[in-house]
């Protein structure tokens, strides 16, 4: 699968682009803050229907307009597909797939997978476990319609059984008053744990052999699943908590309080890794997710890699883009602040790419 040409108005500072691609490696290059990575966002806007940056819709319309709209056309399977979106201050975003408007935008989801590194991507490590549950759900929801709108039950329900939960705060209640609710997320908490821990299981092995490579097999890392749910009784987990969820009136246990444990040589790598260490963790994570999702889907997804040098020593560099440019691999875009050090790269593989020279929202090719 690969993004052709993708036309660009009004979104976050690029005023209006238009851009060819190369099947392989596409290359932005310029000083840090000229939207070289609004560009990236705005590849992934068009897969996932948001901003990587989980921001509003109306944040990433350019300052001072009141629209802005992404298209790009993909070839998939030999298949032309046409992808529009269009958003508007005050108006539901319009998302159309060869001028066909979705009526829900889970649908689009799954359609053109999507693989993004980011510097961003820190929380993953740093952060709390909501965004390593985020990462989880977004993989597996591009390969599974059904888990996406199970996770959308359970959260709806959640949502229910806490509101009332405060409503009641301080009043005497019992726990046959939460039944309906707790058979409820029971039911769809045990299909998204199912998932969740045959994912983990599958991406476990697939990162290790990246993060070997990555790292040059310096160090053993691990991913392992956390769950709250006792000896795999979803309902009586639920009902054993339910003398704490009414004084701190929230639901304690379930999928929603989840986690991740990522480690290195068995200690956390939030708290002992370098930076250094915790990129090459990251790129390693996200390597084993474009495995899982090509596997799954049938085509390779895109490959987005912003800033992805910063912080890497120059064998790690070298080793990242020997990986990505072999076959199982597709198109790749890349963003960096140094023409000669990608060009050298690029070249040493002999690898077909593109540069583009980017200076404060304007993208134009490089001359050579």
């Amino acid at each position: 699968m690969i993004l052709k040409d993708l036309n660009i108005v009004n979104y976050k500072n690029i005023a209006e682009a238009s851009i060819a691609f190369c099947p392989r490696f596409n290359c932005f290059i310029g000083n840090n803050g000229v939207g070289k990575t609004n560009i990236l966002d705005a590849v992934y806007h068009l897969s996932m229907c948001k901003s990587y940056f989980n921001l509003p819709d109306a944040q990433s319309i350019r300052h001072g307009e009141a629209f802005f709209v992404l298209e790009g056309m993909y070839e998939r399977d030999g298949e032309d597909i046409d992808v529009y979106c269009g958003v508007k201050k005050g108006v539901k975003k319009v998302f159309k797939k060869n001028k066909k408007s979705y009526e829900r935008l889970s649908d689009h989801i799954g359609l053109l997978p999507l693989v993004m590194i980011s510097p961003a991507d820190v929380i993953l490590i740093d952060g709390a476990s909501e965004e390593r549950r985020r990462f989880i759900d977004g993989v597996i929801s591009q390969c599974d319609k059904e888990y996406l709108q199970v996770l959308i039950r359970y959260n709806r329900v959640l949502a229910q059984r806490n509101s009332f939960l405060k409503e009641y705060a301080g009043m005497p209640i019992d726990a046959d008053m939460l039944s309906v609710w707790d058979e409820q997320l029971a039911d769809n908490g045990r299909v998204i744990l199912e998932r969740r821990l045959a994912f983990i299981t599958e991406l476990a092995e697939v990162f290790q052999v990246y993060y070997d490579r990555v790292a040059l097999g310096r160090e053993k890392v691990t991913l392992e699943y956390s769950t709250t749910i006792k000896e795999n009784d979803y309902l009586q987990s639920l009902r054993g908590s339910f003398d704490r969820d009414r004084v701190l009136t929230y639901t304690t246990v379930g999928i929603h309080r989840d986690d991740i444990t990522l480690s290195i040589e068995g200690y956390p790598v939030k708290r002992l890794g370098s930076q250094g260490q915790k990129k090459s963790f990251l790129t390693a994570l996200k390597f084993a997710q474009f495995a899982y999702l090509a596997q799954q889907k049938g085509v390779k997804p895109l490959l987005l890699l912003d800033d992805i040098f910063d912080k890497l020593d120059a064998d790690r560099v070298s080793q990242i883009i020997r990986i990505v440019s072999e076959e199982n691999f597709g198109q790749v875009f890349i963003t960096d602040t140094n023409r000669g050090h990608i060009d050298e790269i690029l070249r040493l593989h002999a690898i077909d790419y593109k540069i583009f020279k980017v200076d404060q929202g304007v993208i134009s090719d490089f001359k050579f």
